[in-house]
């Protein structure tokens, strides 16, 4: 509480401009009864997109200061709102640059950190009797593994950071002496809680 006016932070990461859009209209609708809700979202691995709003509070006074948190803390892809239920006494410009900061900090500090990190996907198909072996190599190797499917042949989709999946897709050749059917995919980036 800040003179009466109640303000609340909300931080969440984002991998698009529109999931960011998503976000604050889904605050803005539970916090419906709300005076403002300001919001600034950071997106792109060079911070290519970046907007701010202040929600009908004076220009420059609630958006870019929530703008300038995420910026200084070195955030990428997230999203933050803070909303404010107004107490009837006036902040004056400073008091309010403070106070929408002071939320986008605690609505940060309050959300769970996440690493995204770029992983490439890589489908390794065998026959019934490599899976066994596989399975357990790619365990003992702690990489990160998505989906098996069991049809006719065995199919591991397989999730290496992109930098070392060359390496991998190396080799899981080597591995299967060469009777795996290796596909390289696309790349996505996945949340990790800590740095992989």
């Amino acid at each position: 509480m800040i003179k009466k006016s109640r303000f609340i932070g909300h931080a969440r990461p984002v991998a698009s401009e529109e999931e960011a859009v998503r976000f604050i209209e889904g605050i803005k609708k539970q916090h419906w009864s709300a005076t403002h809700n300001c919001s600034a979202y950071v997106i792109g691995e060079r911070d290519q997109i970046q907007k701010q709003a202040d929600d009908g509070e004076p220009s420059g006074t609630a958006g870019k200061p929530i703008l300038e948190v995420i910026k200084h803390q070195g955030l990428k892809n997230v999203a933050v709102v803070v909303t404010r239920y107004f107490g009837g006494i006036m902040l004056g410009a400073g008091g309010l640059i403070r106070a929408y900061t002071d939320g986008a900090a605690a609505g940060i500090a309050a959300a769970q950190p996440v690493h995204m990190a770029s992983h490439r996907r890589i489908l390794v198909e065998v026959d019934y009797t490599w899976y066994g072996k596989l399975e357990n190599e790619l365990r003992s190797r702690g990489l990160l593994l998505g989906e098996t499917s069991f049809t006719d042949k065995v199919c591991v989709e397989c999730l290496p950071l992109t930098e070392e999946a060359d390496a991998l897709a190396a080799w899981l050749t080597d591995l299967t002496q060469g009777q795996g059917e290796i596909t390289i995919g696309q790349d996505a980036y996945i949340a990790h809680k800590e740095l992989p």
